[in-house]
């Protein structure tokens, strides 16, 4: 079979241009005249071997697997044992073409690829596939339960490599529109006998000012000449993270809920077409997590035809939060409540462009104070088995068993909240930083006398997914330039979500002593804020520990009884059986070597999803089950044009399977606040299918340097989409006392929410990649090099309306535009560093819009840099200094692309992390 060759050109770069011709002449002139480079005149000499080490030689290993595969991919390797480029899985993948990133607590969570977002992309773990699922705050998606991978429950010092495979072959899973994602643990074969790492890192963060310990260790060996190896790694780590910053609670119109008292003065504020914050408020979160995680392998080789791998995989992260809010609260309320009706506007100002109210006085307004805690854990455990036998040379069977589960468990999810109630001369101002309003309360927000405990709401939440995976491939060289794969696979996968509340109404509250409700100030604390600069900057919250333990609200007696929440129990289960082939080849196509692969693969699903429905006023179980069968053919071709120039193109047929709350049937109703929800799920939805065409050229024109432009297309037949609409509760159909038990009238606005089949649409995008150490400059500028890319990408997606009517014709949601990386790495002798950018456009998060006159909500795109430096002590003993977000960077939210009015704004600071390392 032909090889591809790993002959070198002599390096002409592509930076010679930029940086000038004078500082290349000098190698020039010498190589001219000593063809040799011996700097002899020509005489032969016994060149000293150059080993590559550090972050350059974790490019170079990447660059040969992108090299020798077949289709489109990407990897990122660790740079040496236990020591993987970034802290932060999703964070590593961000340095790849066409990958972004979204943060939670300001650490990387999820990843979009090619402007497809988490749901789009599969992750497999050490050849199986897996989900993880964690918590986060209600502005960033609450618990998940989707088929979006959160990384931000592994240390990304357990793993080895990550391969990014953005063209789908025959023989990798389906259920990728995206990308799929390969993890590898480290195995004891990898390494060459005794191997033993161990680091320590203190980290600190400027805007809470804690510091945390972060550790790691991994020690092998192999015994009886190499025939058998166990390794264990293991990583600990906490972080401690402050997050503020402020929120509108979305935008309302003038006359939703009845619109403001008819005895306002400011009457411009009563017109439908002006828009008001819901609950402008200041938000302050302290998220403190703990991380670990342990991987263990153990392999054999019986004989030099059979290897058996047994491996193992633990990781659990434990957090919890607490969040402090004050806001006003009635904006968002309707008038069964006494709320906005009540509400007087004194004096206020629209701007005309938006027909926003960005400033406005107002009496009779109720404040509320909110303190929410948190605690929440998920655990994430594998087991696989792999068999690899080769019968002949010619003929390799492999066989894989393995399981693994991620489960999630939110055990308190309580808020207290206390109230004043119609306050006079409250104020909010926009005018001058649209995500740092000026909230003037009516009320001194320090004076802890006078509130009501008004609210105590109490949740608690369970995700679980669980993968049994088994498969039987084989290898089958019929000739030395084709060889035949094929296999089977069975993988069940089950996901479960539960969720309780209190059984009675969560503004059934107790007295304090004294006989009634008004808070007494010892029950009362303050929050600060310490790096958003607003107004006001501190404000009293309830005092969450002090009013729980006082009435022992944990204790799951009387009022505080918690009960199963029927509407939010959902599960879905899916068998998936499938039978692949692919062919591979190598030829010449007259001076053209030409290699790649071809195939199909064959999968039917078994989908049972259950969920509970409101039937004539009765919580009822539902289960639907449905069957549906893909035939997914695809092909890989690579032209070696010459040795260093590779032409690759794609093609192939692919499906992602609905998301999981999608699928479930009956509906949910929730209300959480000033937000109102009533959510249904389509269990007969079909999945999101596409073809997908890819062409793209390499340049390998130097060791270690590659440049690359690609070219994809993706016509996607069809889209899942959720429709919102904003109309009364009693439209519903359900039972009026559903809202009556959240306290609120069946009158009130509700925001409602289905999954719908849309028609599809285009996918277009061009990605460049440029990676080159600067080994031709002289001297110290050697050891500098680059690492650029750039990724465009267009898709417009037509959306509906909870009728079916036609609504807006644009991007798909998660997609941002433009996206980059750069990267200035340096490798000396005894210092190391790197310094990395990492951009992405706006991009959109919901079509269409929650409120009426306005087309979307929106997320405002970031540029993070982060850098890294590190000097060798000794050949075994290395210190570090790494910085993260070093621009604090902030995240920003908002509605309607014309005018971006806010919705969220936060910020978490900046990270720094100072370490030792020690290789034995």
């Amino acid at each position: 079979m032909h090889t591809r060759s790993n002959r070198r050109k002599t390096p002409v770069t592509l930076l010679a241009a930029s940086i000038g011709l004078a500082l290349y002449a000098p190698a020039f002139a010498q190589d001219s005249q000593d063809p040799q480079g011996s700097g002899q005149g020509g005489e032969a000499v016994e060149l000293e071997a150059v080993v590559v080490t550090g972050y350059r030689a974790s490019l170079e290993r990447a660059i040969d697997i992108k090299r020798g595969e077949a289709g489109v991919v990407d990897a990122i390797v660790a740079e040496d044992v236990g020591k993987f480029p970034d802290l932060n899985l999703a964070e590593s993948l961000q340095r790849i073409p066409g990958v972004v990133i979204t943060r939670d607590a300001g650490e990387g969570r999820n990843i979009s690829v090619r402007g497809l977002g988490p749901d789009f992309t599969r992750v497999r773990i050490n050849g199986m596939e897996a989900l993880t699922t964690v918590n986060s705050s209600d502005q960033n998606g609450g618990t998940n339960r989707s088929r979006g991978f959160d990384f931000n429950v592994f240390a990304s010092d357990l793993f080895q490599q990550m391969i990014v495979r953005k063209t789908a072959s025959a023989e990798v899973d389906e259920g990728s529109l995206g990308a799929t994602v390969d993890l590898r643990t480290a195995r004891p074969f990898d390494y060459d006998g005794l191997t033993v790492a161990a680091s320590g890192q203190v980290s600190y963060g400027d805007m809470g000012g804690d510091a945390d310990p972060r550790v790691a260790a991994l020690v092998s060996n192999t015994w009886a000449d190499g025939r058998f190896g166990a390794l264990l790694s293991v990583a600990y780590s906490e972080k401690t993270t402050l997050e503020e910053g402020t929120g509108s609670g979305r935008w309302a119109n003038g006359t939703s809920n009845g619109g403001f008292n008819p005895a306002s003065t400011f009457t411009d504020a009563m017109r439908a077409d002006v828009f008001h914050p819901r609950f402008p408020r200041y938000t302050w979160m302290e998220h403190d997590q703990k991380r670990t995680g342990v991987t263990g392998a153990l392999q054999f080789k019986p004989g030099d035809d059979t290897e058996i791998t047994l491996e193992g995989l633990y990781s659990k992260i434990d957090a919890t939060r607490r969040e402090h809010y004050i806001e006003a609260i009635s904006f968002s309320r309707g008038a069964s409540q006494g709320g906005k009706p009540e509400t007087i506007v004194r004096d206020g100002y629209v701007d005309p462009a938006t027909g926003a109210l960005l400033y406005g006085q107002f009496d009779n307004v109720d404040v509320r104070a909110e303190h929410r805690y948190d605690e929440w854990d998920t655990v994430f455990k594998q087991i696989g088995l792999n068999l690899t036998h080769d019968f002949t040379d010619a003929f390799t069977v492999n066989a894989k068993v393995g399981t693994s589960s991620s489960e999630h468990q939110n055990p308190v999810q309580t808020t207290i909240m206390m109230d004043k109630l119609n306050v006079g001369g409250y104020s909010y101002d926009y005018r001058g930083n649209k995500w740092a309003p000026v909230l003037n309360y009516g009320i001194d927000p320090n004076d802890p006398n006078g509130w009501t405990l008004s609210t105590i709401r109490m949740r608690q939440n369970r995700v679980d997914n669980d993968f049994d995976v088994g498969q039987v491939d084989f290898n089958w060289a019929l000739s030395p330039g084709f060889r035949l794969k094929g296999g089977v696979q069975a993988k069940d996968y089950s996901f479960d979500s539960k969720e309780w509340r209190r059984t009675a109404n969560e503004a059934i509250v107790p007295a304090f002593p004294g006989g009634d409700a008004t808070v007494p100030a010892e029950y009362v604390q303050q929050a600060r804020l310490k790096g958003v600069k607003g107004s006001p900057g501190a404000w009293v919250v309830p005092d969450f520990d002090a009013i729980a333990d006082l009435f022992d609200i944990f204790s799951g007696q009387g009022t505080f009884e918690l009960s199963p929440y029927a509407a939010s129990t959902r599960s879905v289960e899916e068998k998936d059986r499938g039978v692949w082939v692919q062919g591979e080849f190598s030829v010449d196509l007259g001076p053209i070597p030409l290699s790649g692969n071809f195939g199909v693969r064959h999968v039917k699903t078994k989908q049972r999803s259950s969920g509970v429905a409101t039937i004539a006023g009765t919580p009822t179980t539902l289960t639907v089950e449905r069957e549906y069968s893909d035939t997914l053919p695809a092909m890989n071709l690579v032209a070696e044009i010459t040795p260093d120039f590779l032409l690759r193109l794609g093609a192939a047929k692919v499906m992602t399977r609905p998301g999981l709350g999608s699928l479930t049937p009956g509906v949910t109703v929730s209300v959480s606040g000033g937000s109102r929800n009533v959510s249904g799920g389509n269990p007969n939805l079909d999945p999101i299918r596409a073809k997908t065409y890819d062409l793209s050229a390499e340049w390998y024109f130097q060791d270690g340097a590659m440049a690359s432009v690609g070219l994809f297309l993706k016509d996607i037949d069809s889209f899942v989409q959720t429709t919102r609409e904003v109309r009364p509760f009693y439209t519903s159909g359900l039972p009026a006392s559903i809202a009556e038990s959240f306290g609120v009238s069946a009158n009130d606005d509700f925001v409602f929410s289905v999954p719908v089949n849309t028609p599809g649409g285009d996918l277009k995008g061009v990605e460049a990649n440029y990676v080159q150490p600067f080994t031709f400059l002289p001297g110290f500028w050697s050891n500098f090099g680059v690492q650029l890319n750039y990724t465009w990408v267009d898709s417009k997606i037509q959306y509906l309306t909870s009728s079916g009517a036609l609504s807006y014709k644009t991007d798909l949601t998660g997609l941002s535009r433009h996206s980059w990386n750069a990267t200035l790495f340096y490798e000396g002798e005894k210092f190391s560093g790197r310094i990395s950018a990492t951009n992405r456009d706006d991009y959109l998060i919901q079509v269409p819009a929650t409120e009426a006159g306005f087309d979307v909500h929106g997320q405002t795109g970031t540029t993070y840099v982060d850098m890294s430096l590190r000097y060798k002590l000794s050949e075994q003993l290395e210190l570090s200094l790494e910085g993260i977000n070093l621009t604090n960077e902030p995240q920003q939210s908002w509605v309607g692309s014309a005018w971006q009015l806010p919705l969220d704004y936060s910020e978490t600071g900046r990270h720094y992390l100072l370490g030792l390392r020690y290789k034995f």
